[in-house]
């Protein structure tokens, strides 16, 4: 298990711990860009409690995200872009 008092992608985020949105990590290709916009569009905004609600079977994909009072699937690359640090 990684380290929790330090800055994570959120795919990373144990399952059920809350974080708080520190940054999104830069993107590379034009489509990571759009990726990102999608993101900051959908609310997962720096500031924002974020945690991980449930994972795909097996523990893969998709993976239920919830960001103020809205679930969302994502892929584990979408939040891969998503910086976390944990929150008591």
């Amino acid at each position: 298990m990684k380290d929790l008092t330090t800055e994570l992608q959120l795919d990373e985020l144990p399952l059920r711990h809350w974080a708080v949105i520190h940054a999104m990590r830069p993107a590379v290709v034009p489509a990571d860009r759009e990726l990102l916009l999608r993101l900051t569009e959908l609310g997962f905004l720096p500031g924002e409690r974020v945690r991980i609600t449930a994972e795909g079977p097996g523990g893969r994909e998709p993976l239920a995200v919830r960001v103020g009072h809205t679930t969302f699937a994502l892929r584990r690359r979408e939040a891969s872009f998503i910086l976390v640090r944990p929150h008591a």
